[in-house]
Order: C-alpha cells, then structure tokens, then sequence
C-alpha cells in the first residue's frame, strides 16, 4: 500500500516538474538590467526561486540590475549562449569551454569546496550491482550535453568500462531521479549537487551505482562585452555576499557552498579527458 501510494506521488511530482521545467516565464524586461542565463538543472520555478535573492543582494551592493532569461531545456540553453544571449551566465564546465571558444565568456567564480562528479543512480532494489550490467539497457539524462551528468559519464560507461547504452534525455536533473524512481528507466546520470537537493523520499528509493573522475564546478561566467569595472563589481559582491551568514545560505542553494575566484585555468583538463566525441551538436 505504501509503495503505491509512493509511486502515485512521485508520478504527479514527475508531471509538474516536466510541465514547469517547459514553461519558463520571463521575467519583466528592464532595458538597463543585465541579463542572467542559469543552466536549467531544476524546473523554472526552482531556479528563479533560488537565483532571484541571489541576483537582489547583487543589486544591493552594486546598484545594477538583473533579469533572469530563462531556458525550457540544457539544449536551448546552449543555444542562447553559443549564440551570445546572456551577459552573465552560470554553466557547466564544458558549456564554459564552448562558450569561451564562440563568444569568449571569461568565469568569475565557483564553488571551492568540492569538485563536481557524475552519478549514475538505480532503484535501492534494483538487481543491477554493476555497470557492465547496463549493456544495452535505456539510460536516462537530463541532456546530451549536462557535463557530468551525460557527457562525461557516457564518455566513461564506454571508454572505460567498455558498456554500450541506449541514451533517452529527459531535460532536468531532477526529472532523470524521478524517471528511475518510478521504474521508467533502470538507471540514470546525475550530478552530486544535483542529488543531495532532491527530496527525501526521492533518494530514499535510490542508491548510487557508479560515480566518475572528479572535475571543477559550475562557474559563473561573463560576456566580454561587459565592461571590466562592471565584471569586477559583480564579481566582489558575489565573494562579499558568500563569506556572509545569510548571503553563504542563499548561494549554498545553487549549490556554491564556498564560492572562490574561477579561472580558464582551472578547466584546462576538460580537454583531456575525450569528451568532444560524444558532444551532441543541436
């Protein structure tokens, strides 16, 4: 009984996040705000409520105003930033590296207390206890293109481990945890900030099978078009506002538990581990 009452909560759960992670409503236009692109990780409606109090105690200090652009998916998302829509962003680390090669975006800062990792997660009672388990079962994503949650982990499944999935996308983080809790699909690739932000009740049906090699976090990144003053404005705030009490909460929900300057440098290895090979060109 309480298993099908679980499942016929989480279907409910799987169909808002799906239908809200599509309708992203824009925020009201300001012609002086800059405006934010945030990687759609989580639905709209998560991402705004997180990233809005973050981009308000910016303005505070700075006096400069912010409008979040939304995305419906990863892939839109690239779209927008290939193509040079955001002024300031915050992107998975492969992003940045495209996204400095067609429009030279620089990063600004990251989280410094962990690197980020690809997850792969099963039922608790999955009988499935190793990947080479997976061969030619569907996998869930939430994109091609989500670093480690995709790219890298695919990249791993298949160069390291020798296993040949079946990929399905199915747009968020969030909505790959659901899709294996439910039973839709046997396993799928997630992130570990990702999955310590999920419900409860949504880990308590999972466990995490396979995690990849470590590599830096998210940064926040600018367009080159931004003045320098107003990139270094920008910048300090984000720094002022993590080493307070309550601004360290706000970014803590992103999650930038300790946020740090970021530099190219510090994803120079991205290009060493192969994974422009299994980069999905949309």
């Amino acid at each position: 009984m309480y298993r099908r009452h679980l499942v016929a909560g989480l279907s409910l759960l799987l169909t808002a996040i799906t239908s809200t992670g599509l309708a992203v409503a824009p925020e009201p236009h300001a012609d002086d705000a800059y405006t934010v692109g945030i990687v759609p990780q989580f639905d709209s409606r998560q991402l705004f409520s997180v990233w809005r109090p973050i981009l308000d105690a910016v303005s505070e200090r700075t006096g400069l105003r912010f409008r979040i652009r939304g995305a419906p998916s990863i892939p839109e998302f690239e779209k927008e930033f290939l193509k040079g829509a955001f002024d300031f962003a915050y992107m998975n680390p492969y992003h940045m590296l495209l996204a400095h090669n067609q429009q030279h975006y620089i990063p600004l800062v990251r989280d410094h207390s962990s690197p980020l990792y690809g997850i792969l997660v099963v039922q608790n009672d999955s009988p499935i206890n190793h990947v080479q388990e997976l061969e030619g079962k569907t996998v869930v994503f939430p994109a091609p293109n989500a670093l480690a949650a995709s790219l890298l982990m695919r990249a791993e499944l298949t160069d390291l481990h020798g296993v040949n999935i079946q990929p399905r996308y199915v747009k968020t983080h969030s909505s790959v945890y659901l899709n294996v809790a439910l039973g839709e699909a046997p396993a799928g690739g997630g992130v570990n900030n990702t999955w310590h932000q999920q419900p409860q009740q949504i880990r308590d049906g999972l466990r995490i099978l396979y995690e990849t090699r470590r590599v830096p976090p998210h940064p926040f990144v600018t367009h080159p078009r931004i003045p320098e003053e107003i990139q270094q404005k920008i910048k300090r705030a984000l720094l002022d506002i993590g080493h307070s009490e309550e601004g360290g909460a706000l970014l803590a929900k992103v999650p930038i538990p300790k946020i740090g300057p970021a530099s190219l440098e510090d994803y120079h290895l991205l290009g060493d581990l192969g994974l422009d090979s299994y980069y999905v060109e949309e």
